[in-house]
């Protein structure tokens, strides 16, 4: 697996930042995010920085934030692989290179003929082409686009791939990076919080919007244990549901969440007491974390301890799901269950509570969620690998 987000490049940076309890959000002081107060998780690297740790990797470097950090979180995910050129990549995105072409629509509209080959990079599956081009892949390529369930989805279509033998090895994930439309979009939803977001609090006023991507090489278990691979973890069930109650909203009963969350659980052949810990979507909106909550405590009799990491990452939209169940998994190998970094007023009407003190303990079965626009909501069920 490879990441990067506001909290570090790399895995080890990222689990080192959780372990600390780090939060990566900050007020932006991004030129190309001209807002009041409002608080980001960016990537600390601006695009040069990012273009240098690809030199010798990729023959032409993209100009679009997003595609740079696909490459960079992908390059990790990869390392150590040969033969790459059978790999399926399913990678998923919101934007796609927008970043980039916001920066020269003015441009563009006034009759301005420089740069068009950035047009190239406008498109949602810009990334997933530069991607399967670093790996040499002349195999499937897609992009998923549904949202913030986006990269979950990712992964539930790579595992379908693998369960089906259309593919033996996938490459999976997504990448987004910040930009206007995204910002503006949220504001005119009076979707975003000012200071930052306090996922499952009583007081919480909206979410921080953030930015990275996350990969993960998918393969059959016996085909790893052939090659003398150890997985890192075993997805071992998924399940993606739409409510389609509203364009924007989840139902105010949490039907979507519950049969996404159920549906996983089902398919893994686990119950609501096999679970050590949920990595719950967690956006800081008040539709978001009412409904989800609702689902949960429908759900788990006996409530696992749950967290959202966005109050550490912000929301890094179609990179959500994937970069989340790679934290899941960090939580497995380090045994812990990260705290929210910001304070927690408990919700009136629940009876549960997110972690607010970072627990050290082992942990086998992780449920990460990931719900979007639309009501297309998703869930992973990851376990530890097999003794």
């Amino acid at each position: 697996m490879g990441a990067v987000c506001a909290l570090g490049t790399g895995i080890e940076a990222i689990s080192a930042g959780l372990r600390a309890g780090h939060r990566g959000l900050h007020p932006s002081t991004n030129p190309a995010l001209p807002y009041g107060p409002q608080v980001f998780g960016r990537v600390d690297a601006d695009n040069t920085a990012l273009g240098s740790l690809l030199e010798g990797i990729v023959q032409t470097l993209p100009r679009s934030r997003t595609a740079l950090l696909a490459l960079l979180a992908a390059k990790e995910a990869v390392a150590g692989f040969t033969g790459l050129q059978d790999t399926a990549v399913i990678s998923a995105s919101t934007v796609g290179g927008m970043d980039l072409s916001e920066t020269r629509y003015a441009a563009w509209a006034a009759g301005e003929a420089s740069d068009l080959q950035d047009v190239h990079e406008h498109p949602v599956g810009s990334h997933t082409t530069h991607v399967a081009r670093m790996l040499g892949s002349r195999a499937l390529r897609t992009t998923i686009s549904t949202a913030c369930s986006s990269s979950a989805n990712a992964l539930a279509m790579g595992a379908e791939l693998l369960l089906a033998g259309e593919s033996d090895r996938v490459l999976a994930g997504g990448a987004d990076a910040l930009c206007r439309f995204t910002v503006e979009g949220f504001r005119a939803l009076g979707a975003m919080d000012t200071a930052p977001v306090r996922p499952f609090s009583g007081d919480r006023a909206g979410m921080n919007l953030g930015e990275g991507a996350a990969y993960l090489i998918l393969e059959r278990e016996d085909d790893a244990a052939r090659a003398g691979r150890t997985p890192l973890a075993l997805l071992a069930g998924w399940c993606n549901s739409n409510d389609a109650h509203h364009q924007t909203a989840t139902s105010p009963d949490g039907a979507g969440p519950y049969r996404a969350m159920a549906g996983a659980l089902r398919m893994a052949g686990a119950t609501a007491n096999d679970v050590d810990h949920i990595n719950a979507h967690g956006t800081g909106t008040d539709n978001n974390d009412g409904t989800e909550l609702a689902a949960m405590e429908r759900l788990f009799p006996v409530m696992p301890p749950f967290t959202s990491t966005k109050g550490s990452t912000g929301h890094t939209l179609g990179a959500a799901g994937a970069l989340e169940a790679v934290i899941a998994i960090i939580c497995m190998r380090e045994g812990i269950i990260p705290a929210s970094p910001n304070p927690i007023v408990p919700m009136a009407g629940h009876r549960s509570g997110p972690v607010t003190t970072t627990l050290r303990r082992p942990v086998r079965n992780v449920l990460s969620s990931s719900f979007g626009f639309g009501g297309n909501d998703t869930a992973l069920y990851l376990t530890s690998p097999r003794p």
